[in-house]
C-alpha cells in the first residue's frame, strides 16, 4: 500500500511538472498518415483534404491520468501553397489545456529528375491553460489559499511554431522549432503558469518500396521522430517501424511499432507498442496501444491512441512538391 501511495505520488508530480506546457502532446499521432501533427510544413502536400480526429487515453487505470482529444485538416490552395488548422483539448489531473494552431506551409523544387523538394512552414498558435481548483481542499492550509474553490486560474499564451523538410525520393527530414518566442512572465503569476516554451523537434525517415505486384504493393517505412526542451535539456525519441500494403485502387492497411526512451536511458523505454490501420476509399481509421515500461506498469494498462479521418475532395496538384508521396514516388 504504501509503495503504490509513492508512485501515485510520483506520478502526480511528474505529470504536473510535465505534462502541459504549452505544447501539444506528441505520442504517435503523428504515425497515423498525418506528419500535419508534427510541422506545419506538412500542410498541402497530398492530393485530397485530409481530416483527421485523435483521441488519446493515457495511463488506463489511475485516476486524473492525462486524456487527450485533437483535430487536424489540411488543404493545398495553390500549386505550391497549403494551409492547416489544428485543434486540442488536453486535460491532465486538475490542468486543463485547450488551443488552436493556424499553419501556413510553402514547398520549393530544388531538382525536378532528382524529386528533391524544400518546404517552409509556420503556425500561429493560441493556448490556454488552466487549473480546475473545484477539487482542491484548503484545509486551513495557506498553501492553498491562492486557489479558492471559486476562482479558477487561467492563462493565455500566443505564439509560433517554425519549421523546414528536405525531401529527396523516399527520405524526408524535417525541423520544428515549437514556441520561439519568449514569455515575459509577471513573477506574481508565474506560479500559475507553464514555464517550459521553446522546444525542437526532428522527424526524418526513409520510405521504401518492396517487392511490387500487379495488384499491389508493399513500403516500408523505419523512422526516428526527438523533442529536446531548451529549458532544462531533457529530451526524448522514438524509434518507429511502418509498414503499408496497397491495393489497384490505392487503398491499403497498416502496422508498425514504436519505441520511446529518454536519451540518458535507451535501454529503459518510456513505452513500446503496436500500430495498426487501414485506408479504405475516403475513410481511415487507425489504432495504437503503448505499453508503459516504468514503475508505473503494475498500476494502469497503457496508452491507448485511436484515429479517425477522411481523405476527400480530391485535386492532383500540378507540382510534384504537394502530390502524394504515393503518387510523386511511383
Amino acid at each position: 500500500m504504501i509503495k503504490k501511495t509513492l508512485i501515485y505520488i510520483m506520478f502526480v508530480f511528474i505529470a504536473s511538472s510535465y505534462g502541459q506546457e504549452l505544447n501539444l502532446p506528441v505520442f504517435t499521432q503523428y504515425l497515423a498518415d498525418n506528419n500535419f501533427v508534427v510541422s506545419p510544413t506538412y500542410a498541402g502536400i497530398g492530393d485530397n483534404v485530409k481530416l483527421r480526429a485523435n483521441g488519446l487515453t493515457q495511463w488506463v487505470g489511475i485516476k486524473g491520468a492525462p486524456d487527450n482529444q485533437s483535430f487536424y485538416g489540411d488543404v493545398r490552395i495553390a500549386d505550391r501553397t497549403g494551409v492547416g488548422l489544428s485543434l486540442y483539448n488536453d486535460r491532465n489531473g486538475n490542468t486543463i489545456q485547450t488551443g488552436a494552431k493556424f499553419s501556413f506551409a510553402h514547398h520549393l523544387v530544388l531538382d525536378y529528375y532528382s524529386k528533391m523538394y524544400l518546404s517552409f512552414g509556420i503556425s500561429y498558435n493560441i493556448n490556454n491553460f488552466r487549473i480546475d481548483t473545484h477539487n482542491f481542499n484548503n484545509n486551513g492550509n495557506p498553501a492553498y489559499q491562492f486557489a479558492p474553490p471559486t476562482d479558477p486560474r487561467r492563462t493565455t499564451n500566443h505564439n509560433f511554431d517554425v519549421g523546414a523538410l528536405y525531401r529527396l525520393k523516399g527520405f524526408f527530414f524535417s525541423l520544428n522549432l515549437n514556441n520561439v518566442l519568449d514569455k515575459d512572465f509577471d513573477s506574481s503569476e508565474r506560479v500559475f503558469e507553464p514555464n517550459l516554451l521553446l522546444n525542437y523537434q526532428i522527424y526524418s525517415g526513409y520510405t521504401f518500396r518492396g517487392t511490387i505486384h500487379k495488384r499491389n504493393r508493399l513500403e516500408f517505412e523505419p523512422s526516428i521522430f526527438y523533442q529536446m526542451f531548451t529549458s532544462d535539456k531533457r529530451s526524448a525519441t522514438d524509434v518507429n517501424f511502418k509498414f503499408r500494403k496497397y491495393d489497384r485502387n490505392d487503398d491499403y492497411f497498416w502496422g508498425g511499432i514504436s519505441y520511446r526512451f529518454l536519451n540518458d536511458q535507451f535501454l529503459k523505454p518510456l513505452n513500446i507498442g503496436p500500430m495498426v490501420g487501414f485506408k479504405k476509399s475516403l475513410f481511415y481509421f487507425g489504432y495504437a496501444y503503448q505499453v508503459t515500461t516504468n514503475d508505473l506498469s503494475g498500476y494502469n494498462s497503457g496508452t491507448h491512441v485511436v484515429t479517425v479521418g477522411i481523405d476527400f475532395l480530391q485535386g492532383i496538384s500540378n507540382c510534384p512538391c504537394t502530390q502524394s508521396a504515393t503518387r510523386s514516388n511511383n
